[in-house]
């Protein structure tokens, strides 16, 4: 068990009544956790890595090198093949599984820090939000052929119509066709 009990991850298992640790040291600097979609893999942020741990066999899968300095966001697509990562160094990464440890794609449209990345949980789409009251969607489309790569085409930026972007609370489950309502176009 981790010294620091208080900053260690811990993930439960409710069925089986069971608590897994998947790191055997303490990890200070853990930004953001989420699973997979579909299969038992858990993704941990760290401040420049994102480390990707299979739950079944309790061992690391691979550590995806972002080239930022401090990763703000995390999220996974619905397909589970490709994550995006935003950081506050107004860097958007999107990271394709099967290819490498690198980021396949870096966008940098924003002038100040990322605060949220998701993807939309039907659609082809992914938006990323910043400290500049801009949200900028993007078409991200997925290919079910693995020899095509992905698709990122921008379409749309909107500017908040409050003065202060902190932490805006985009989230998968949020409409495309709502956001006329928080934002000018």
């Amino acid at each position: 068990m981790p010294e620091g009990v208080s900053e260690a991850v811990f993930v439960h298992s409710v069925q089986r009544g069971s608590t897994q640790n998947p790191f055997s040291k303490k990890n200070r600097d853990v930004q953001r956790v989420l699973f997979h979609p579909t299969q038992p893999i858990f993704f941990v942020a760290t401040k420049t890595h994102i480390s990707v741990y299979n739950l079944q066999s309790q061992t690391l899968v691979k550590r995806l090198q972002t080239g930022c300095k401090w990763i703000s966001s995390l999220a996974v697509h619905p397909g589970g093949d490709n994550i995006i990562a935003g950081s506050f160094d107004r860097r958007l990464c999107w990271f394709d599984l099967d290819l490498s440890v690198r980021p396949y794609k870096t966008l940098r449209y924003h002038k100040l820090a990322l605060r949220q990345v998701c993807f939309h949980s039907s659609y082809p789409l992914f938006a990323s939000c910043s400290d500049d009251k801009n949200v900028h969607i993007f078409h991200g489309m997925v290919y079910s052929d693995l020899l095509q790569n992905p698709l990122i085409v921008p379409v749309k930026v909107g500017r908040a119509l409050f003065s202060c972007v902190v932490s805006f609370p985009f989230v998968s489950s949020l409409s495309v066709s709502l956001l006329p309502f928080f934002f000018f176009f």
